[in-house]
């Protein structure tokens, strides 16, 4: 199975004819110190709807985020946004159109809730464009959707773990691009803070019509709000498509090495992922 797409090409998605696809990867190869980890990968990310990136440790999800967001530059292949080379594009229009909130961002000691979150209108700053009455009202729209607006003069390193990411969400919501990827915002928070923040981040393209990528590790949390789902490993796309096309039994096995159980909950319809063991895979019964 691996290296084998469910789509007739790696990464490709034929809810591509509902909208089209704003941001994509052409056969990119992509690292770190001349070393590639990305290796001719191809993905279409679906237009108003949340893709979510899974794999092993090493896999390449942050790599292939990092070069969608324009952090690395491919060493081969081609980063569209807008039908334009996202790589060759000024950094400011980029910044006006795509929000990025990486792994683990950490704020400056003392910085207030409202001073992070007014960062996210930077790119609307010039010579010529200074602070507006927009540039405010965004700020506190932002603060708003995110939950934050009660913490806006508190510092951010008096927040919770939760409360600080609902802060750079709304750091990256004052951009107001339609466009935004984020690299494992769940990581390190409780179970119930990371579905809060998934109910937040599906609602945002839901809702509002914007475009998520997203890296998580969390698998059953990336079935149950993925509406496309893409599987990687060994810098490669293994599989992509609908989470009930995908997050089966077999894709896991091949794409993580894990034996498990894919089950629908009973109240919600939502997969969920049933890790076993070796002992438990002995005792389950074979078909005849």
């Amino acid at each position: 199975m691996r290296g084998q797409t469910v789509h007739a090409r790696q990464g490709r998605n034929e809810s591509d004819s509902e909208a089209p696809s704003r941001l994509e990867a052409l056969g990119i190869d992509a690292g770190y110190a001349g070393a590639d980890i990305l290796r001719g990968v191809d993905l279409a990310v679906p237009s108003g709807k949340v893709t979510i990136l899974i794999g092993p440790n090493g896999s390449g999800k942050s790599t292939l985020l990092k070069t969608l967001a324009r952090i690395l530059s491919p060493s081969a292949g081609a980063v569209l946004l807008d039908g334009k080379d996202i790589h060759r594009t000024n950094t400011r229009t980029v910044a006006e159109k795509l929000g990025l909130l990486p792994q683990g961002p950490v704020a400056p000691e003392g910085l207030t809730l409202r001073e992070l979150v007014a960062q996210g209108r930077y790119p609307h700053q010039s010579l010529l464009r200074q602070w507006s009455r927009a540039d405010e009202a965004a700020v506190i729209h932002a603060m708003d959707i995110a939950g934050v607006a009660d913490f806006a003069d508190r510092p951010v390193d008096t927040l919770s773990g939760g409360q600080r990411q609902r802060c750079w969400i709304a750091m990256v919501l004052a951009q107001e691009t339609d466009l935004l990827l984020l690299d494992e915002p769940t990581t390190f928070l409780d179970l119930k803070v990371q579905v809060d923040l998934m109910e937040l981040l599906a609602g945002l393209a839901h809702r509002t019509g914007r475009t998520l990528v997203v890296v998580l590790h969390e698998l059953s949390l990336a079935a149950a709000y993925a509406d496309y789902l893409v599987m990687m490993r060994d810098g490669r796309i293994a599989c992509a498509g609908a989470p009930s096309a995908v997050f089966t039994t077999e894709h896991l096995r091949e794409v993580f090495d894990l034996e498990a159980h894919v089950l629908h909950d009973p109240v919600t319809g939502r997969l969920v992922c049933v890790p076993f063991g070796a002992r438990a895979a002995a005792r389950t019964p074979q078909p005849a």
